[in-house]
């Protein structure tokens, strides 16, 4: 079977990326199970903080549930073009020399969706992501792409989908994806 990690890259509570990876938990066939994860409690990468203290609790919790997943679903935002900070920040703690980086992240299947306010997508955050995932050595599933624009009319008051057409291919995108994580 092999369960999903959807980890959203947004701190806010009524997220549109968190109510995606939340969508993508309720969608999927039977048989599929996806977690989802979020960064709060992550703090601001500090070499003095790991020195001293080590990794924070937070990033090894993350860890721990990246390590028993079969696959991962980054879910992102779009801030300025790129990756949000918060997410990046989060990849940084969690790839630190000596953690494990290729137990953690290598030949992991990993794919990128995201949702924004804006008309295009997430698509420039999701090309900005490919370097990383290319130094993290996951191993990416480029066989389709999912990006919710407009998300403010995407999602209903309780954070749904509001567009059966979107949640089709959410559900879809989904299946194909876990399909690619249990090669």
């Amino acid at each position: 079977m092999g369960r999903l990690l959807a980890i959203s890259g947004s701190l806010r509570a009524r997220s549109f990326n968190t109510a995606l990876a939340h969508a993508a938990q309720a969608l999927v066939a039977p048989g599929i199970e996806i977690e989802v994860a979020t960064l709060h409690g992550i703090p601001l990468y500090d070499g003095d903080l790991e020195e001293g203290e080590g990794i924070p609790p937070a990033v090894e919790a993350l860890k721990d549930r990246i390590r028993s997943s079969a696959g991962l679903i980054l879910v992102t935002p779009e801030y300025n073009s790129s990756i949000p900070g918060v997410f990046k920040n989060a990849v940084d703690w969690l790839s630190r020399p000596g953690s494990g980086i290729k137990e953690l992240f290598g030949d992991k299947p990993c794919v990128v969706i995201g949702a924004t306010p804006g008309g295009f997508g997430t698509i420039m955050s999701q090309a900005a992501w490919l370097p990383v995932l290319r130094a993290l050595g996951v191993r990416y599933w480029s066989g389709g792409r999912l990006l919710v624009s407009r998300a403010s009319s995407a999602f209903d008051e309780q954070g749904g989908l509001a567009d059966e057409m979107t949640r089709q291919l959410l559900e879809d995108f989904i299946r194909g994806f876990h399909a690619f994580s249990l090669r």
